[in-house]
């Protein structure tokens, strides 16, 4: 955008210098700005596993990312009223968001009445989980009694439960419309999955996006710069555009865990790129 601004202020400079007038000109076209897309960029707390809070925001801050999804290990699930308000605090300073939490695995009702319970206090109106099978009815309940919508996160052919993104939705797909999906696309892709295509066939259940790229469509694909994968990011790009998706872009960049900063730099201004490129 800003090359695009010194190129009309140039292109003007040089109107002038050529004989035509600032207010003929002024009469060209102007260049309109592009619209803003209704999805966010953000990160998944699972990012930063390695790292305390501060060092996280840093990166944060240092990317220029300003959403996080909030993972227990920086704001644990028992903390105290007082100690979620100092986090939101803490994030506030560094124009941070926490937007949801999660991915919280249940394994029974008191671990699913405990992730809404935290969601709740914690002020997010989303949670990314990982229940049991046999516990869905009882989270739809939770869903339905708290208002707060429930992404099932998808993790590949690593585990059986919830391997993809169809796993997901012939499940939850004729319950409450609060039930949705945390699709992690990279996942998708490692069980052999197109997660192009089903971004545009799920699209009505997908509340929260990992974002990520992986170097092989099979289980021991990993986690690489979002530039670097066998995903195409610029077609994933134009079937969010053209489903309208509207929830967070969040980053999970899995590599180089305990470095990651150089990782994520690259992948968020890849995605910015692609962003640009394509308006």
């Amino acid at each position: 955008m800003n090359q695009r601004r010194d190129f009309v202020k140039k292109g003007l400079a040089g109107l002038a210098l050529g004989g035509l007038s600032l207010s003929s000109a002024q009469a060209m076209p102007k260049v309109v700005k592009s619209k803003e897309d209704p999805f966010r960029l953000a990160i998944a707390g699972y990012t930063f596993v390695h790292f305390k809070l501060d060092e996280a925001l840093e990166m944060m801050r240092k990317t220029d990312v300003h959403h996080l999804c909030i993972k227990d290990f920086h704001l644990p699930m028992n903390s105290t009223d007082e100690e979620i308000k100092a986090f939101h605090q803490k994030l506030k300073e560094s124009d941070v968001k926490g937007y949801a939490v999660g991915p919280i695995y249940a394994k029974s009702k008191e671990s699913v009445d405990q992730a809404f319970d935290y969601a709740k206090r914690v002020g997010v109106d989303l949670i990314v989980g990982v229940p049991n099978l046999d516990l869905l009815p009882y989270v739809e309940s939770k869903v339905k009694e708290y208002n707060i919508r429930y992404a099932i996160h998808n993790h590949g052919p690593d585990i059986d439960l919830f391997p993809n993104a169809e796993s997901i939705h012939k499940e939850i797909k004729n319950m409450d419309a609060r039930m949705g999906i945390c699709f992690d696309m990279g996942h998708n892709f490692r069980d052999k999955q197109d997660s192009v295509a089903d971004m545009g066939k799920y699209h009505k259940r997908i509340f929260d996006i990992h974002l990520k790229n992986v170097t092989a469509a099979e289980k021991a694909g990993k986690t690489c710069e979002l530039g670097r994968g066998l995903i195409d990011i610029p077609a994933f790009v134009a079937m969010m555009r053209k489903v309208k998706y509207d929830g967070a872009c969040s980053l999970e960049y899995e590599k180089d865990m305990k470095d990651p900063l150089a990782g994520i730099a690259e992948s968020v201004g890849y995605f910015r790129g692609v962003l640009d490129a394509s308006k």
